[in-house]
């Protein structure tokens, strides 16, 4: 992969902070004139630097109040016991994050729930009916102190 020079980087950091930027303030901001910026842009996307561009939503204000960080210990680490639950959380809307962790734990999922019933449902439902589960923790976060999907450039 082709490295990322300076303009590059202030491209990257300025959609991150807001992907609605038009080129034109785009170009501006990084020095540019429309379609070198737009060139810019595209070859970012291309080389999958740019994956997407989403709108960030407030959880609260969906109704979404319970943070909860789950590790997960499975009772096999075999390829085909990971794959079969990676395959069976992926398709769950609560789960927001999942990754195959070192160290005491195989996983660790952030979930996110209306409320401790909605997240009770969760778990009785769906986490704890997936074959292979040897233990589940569960952490409540109380409050969020940062929260960030910008990467530092």
């Amino acid at each position: 992969m082709n490295t990322l020079d300076t303009i590059d980087r202030k491209i990257i950091a300025i959609l991150q902070r807001d992907g609605r930027t038009t080129m034109q303030e785009l170009a501006d901001k990084v020095g540019l004139s429309v379609s070198p910026c737009h060139r810019r842009v595209k070859l970012l996307e291309e080389r999958g630097v740019i994956t997407r561009y989403i709108a960030t939503v407030d959880q609260t204000s969906l109704g979404l109040h319970v943070s909860v960080f789950i590790s997960i210990k499975l009772a096999r680490q075999k390829e085909e016991d990971l794959d079969r639950f990676a395959k069976a959380i992926s398709g769950w809307d609560e789960v927001l994050e999942c990754y195959l962790m070192t160290g005491n734990r195989d996983y660790l999922l952030r979930v996110v729930a209306a409320d401790l019933p909605s997240y009770e449902t969760f778990l009785k439902t769906k986490l704890t009916r997936l074959d292979g589960i040897a233990s589940i923790e569960s952490s409540f976060a109380l409050s969020q102190v940062k929260y960030s999907i910008a990467l530092p450039v």
